[in-house]
């Protein structure tokens, strides 16, 4: 059965009336309006979440701060990360949220959360970590809102290949001698790990540059250009 939006109406109807409640549909453009007392509750309903559904919503808030969206128990609910989005979205708009379950023989209202004044906390961690990301990167070689990842240039990358044209150019190398050089402190961890198979150790602390690492440096001309005008000049940043 498809649902319609009138189909939440009388369910949330009867769960607010039980709590003493005067329901009225469609006041001044409004799907539901509840009051009690001098208290003032307007609900959106939709089948689904959606953009429209939260601009309802927020104009709504220009009559009363209590604003709920109402829809049917989302299908994707079983997906925490989207459901959790949802929710910490309509918070930050400080609207409230209302689900209907549709059942067999009978229909249940879970009201999840009421409007609040929402509290906006920064994250310090990831603040820093993309301050970091930024610092790291001499110049900006991806275009934002491109989908793939796999030719992304980060700093942790921009590094590597720092790193790998130098041992190009040296043949062999310790940590401790590239960093010398101005490869940053990352440099035994990058060489350790070797993310990209571009390293190879050839006896205790030292490493070359694989086969594989000398073909991919090829890719990055520019970047690699960049860092060797670094060394000719003797400014490693």
């Amino acid at each position: 059965m498809k649902i319609q939006e009138s189909d939440l109406y009388r369910p949330i109807k009867q769960y607010l009336e039980h709590q003493g409640y005067s329901i009225y549909g469609e006041v001044a453009h409004c799907d539901i309006t509840a009051r009690k007392g001098d208290e003032l509750i307007l609900i959106e309903l939709k089948t689904h979440f959606s953009i429209a559904l939260l601009m309802q919503a927020v104009h709504r808030q220009e009559i009363s701060d209590s604003v709920y969206v109402a829809v049917p128990v989302p299908h994707n609910r079983r997906n925490p990360n989207h459901f959790k989005g949802m929710c910490k979205l309509l918070k930050r708009l400080e609207l409230g949220l209302i689900l209907v379950r549709f059942l067999k023989t009978k229909t249940k209202v879970e009201l999840v959360f009421h409007p609040d004044r929402y509290a906006r906390r920064k994250n310090s961690t990831k603040r820093r970590a993309i301050i970091r990301e930024m610092d790291g990167r001499f110049k900006d070689y991806n275009t934002g809102g491109s989908p793939s990842t796999k030719e992304r240039i980060t700093a942790y990358k921009q590094n590597a290949i720092q790193i790998a044209a130098l041992m190009d150019r040296l043949g062999q190398a310790s940590p401790s001698q590239l960093r010398k050089l101005g490869t940053g402190e990352k440099t035994q961890s990058i060489l350790s790990k070797n993310f990209y198979g571009w390293f190879e150790k050839v006896d205790r602390g030292i490493y070359a540059l694989h086969p594989h690492g000398r073909a991919c440096l090829k890719n990055y001309p520019e970047i690699v250009s960049h860092f060797m005008e670094e060394q000719e000049s003797g400014d490693p940043k």
